[in-house]
């Protein structure tokens, strides 16, 4: 019983409960339902930061829990990379769930909403503490499936399309993951992370295994050309579940390939097979495409779908390189597209709340009716094209120093081709709210969010303009440990 009042196993359990005490008292007091869907994650986050100072000493912290489904257990383990993670995931999800508070008001089916709300976090925490691909795969499919419900709120007929298509993608990822857990048990009689990995040797099974992962892990990052479901299931949901969808879930999947790639196979085998090539030409299809499917979207949401996915692709890219410092520039981007898409898609939420307007092409003059979330979107979009000092440059730079020790040249270039992409599809939203004219006739209107959904988007803003400027970047710190740590038994 003690173990599970351990921080680490309370940060993930507890909003387990929580997700079904909402349930129960949502009919009492809706001060209660919205109180504790905000605590579940303040709390975890509370939780996990108590070890932050000891994870960035080099320790690292795990936890076994063998008696819960046996014969394999639950284990879960704080290392750099999952600090990191776990961290991105409470702190946003926070965020996310203030800004809900109000935003939701307007909504139906509340009842329904904020219990898997609740739920997809615990599956989320769970993913990105998990210290061995059994205990992964199980969080990793709670969060699936408890998603879901978000994705299909509205019941529209849209929303159900986008939701059925979201379903089977995901059983076909879960199905490919399930297949490749199994064949490294029997290739290795472990599931386990393990700092170095411990498949050296390649093979039918281990190729297989390895395209596994790949297909599953690659449809929840939404990679190309396993992304069809992304496009349609973000602009559907209500927009703090697309900040969720898009900023932190289209992470674990990515968290998934790192673990995999450097715990599970060894980085000679993965060299030795090719398989980083391959990774490499699905990142390039993946940054050309999203970006430039996004230049030609006029639905906001639609467009800034189109743009994880490409922001996707350079996290791949960082890991299909098999260098150090471009390990860096993909795990600092987990952080960064995690507050920069959650930013952009809040404050696309605060417009349409507002306004009502979908469509870039109606958002002139909404600048100057409504100026804090305009700058927030503007700071967002400018970090996302990658303008010094902004959070975005420093991933896109560790990124490019990694590509030049490679001496990838033609990828440095695909990173400045992909900036100029993000400004050719984020500025002209820009230059329209501040300085287009409002359609014939509209009427100016002050018409600001509400403090509970602007709070949040400041606050994201300001993680996107000072993280790279406060000495001691703790973010940035932490990708470099991890990434070192990742290639310590290269």
């Amino acid at each position: 019983m003690d173990r599970f009042l351990n921080p680490m196993a309370l940060a993930v359990f507890l909003p387990l409960l929580l997700a079904v005490a909402i349930y129960i008292l949502e009919q009492r007091s809706w001060r209660i339902r919205n109180g504790l869907a905000v605590a579940s994650a303040g709390i975890s986050f509370i939780l996990l930061a108590t070890y932050l100072g000891d994870v960035r000493s080099g320790a690292v912290i795990v936890l076994e829990l063998p008696n819960v489904l046996p014969p394999l257990g639950l284990s879960f383990r704080l290392d750099y990379l999952s600090m990191l993670g776990g961290l991105v995931v409470t702190g946003v999800w926070f965020l996310v769930s203030v800004y809900a508070t109000e935003y939701m008001i307007k909504e139906h089916a509340k009842k329904r909403f904020y219990p898997f709300l609740v739920l997809t976090l615990a599956g989320a925490v769970g993913v990105m503490l998990s210290a061995d691909l059994f205990t992964f795969f199980l969080f990793f499919e709670l969060m699936s499936l408890s998603a879901y419900v978000l994705v299909v709120h509205e019941e529209s007929p849209e929303a159900m399309r986008a939701g059925y298509k979201y379903l089977i993608m995901t059983i076909i990822g879960g199905l490919a993951l399930f297949f490749s857990i199994i064949a490294v048990y029997e290739m290795s009689g472990s599931v386990a992370f393990v700092p170095g990995g411990y498949l050296t040797q390649g093979g039918l099974l281990a190729n297989l295994a390895f395209i596994g992962f790949l297909v599953g892990f690659g449809i929840k990052a939404g990679i190309v050309p396993f992304h069809v479901w992304l496009p349609e299931a973000h602009p559907v949901a209500p927009s703090p579940a697309s900040a969720l969808l898009s900023g932190v879930m289209l992470k674990t999947g990515v968290i998934g390939l790192i673990r995999v790639t450097h715990q599970v196979f060894t980085i000679d085998l993965v060299r030795n097979s090719n398989w980083n090539t391959v990774m490499l030409v699905f990142a390039s299809v993946t940054i050309v495409l999203g970006s430039a499917v996004a230049i030609t979207e006029d639905d906001i949401k639609r467009r800034l779908a189109y743009s994880s996915i490409g922001q996707m692709g350079y996290i791949l890219l960082g890991i299909g390189l098999l260098q150090e410092r471009a390990m860096v520039g993909a795990i600092f981007h987990i952080f960064a597209h995690a507050v920069m898409k959650s930013a952009l898609f809040l404050t696309a939420g605060a417009v349409i709340y507002r306004k009502g307007k979908r469509s870039v092409k109606d958002w002139g003059g909404i600048g100057r009716e409504m100026f804090p979330t305009m700058v927030v979107f503007t700071i967002a979009a400018l970090s996302m094209i990658g303008i010094p000092p902004l959070i975005g440059f420093v991933s896109k730079w560790e990124l490019s120093l990694g590509a030049l020790d490679n001496r990838g040249y033609a990828f440095v270039g695909l990173l400045l081709l992909s900036s100029l992409m993000n400004f050719v599809y984020y500025f002209p939203i820009i230059q329209n709210a501040f300085f287009g004219n409002r359609k014939h006739g509209e009427k100016a209107l002050n018409i600001e969010a509400a403090p509970a959904m602007l709070v949040p988007m400041i606050v994201l803003a300001c993680f996107i303009v000072f993280t790279a400027l406060v000495p001691g970047n703790f973010a940035l710190d932490l990708a470099r440990k991890a990434a070192a740590q990742l290639f310590l038994y290269k």
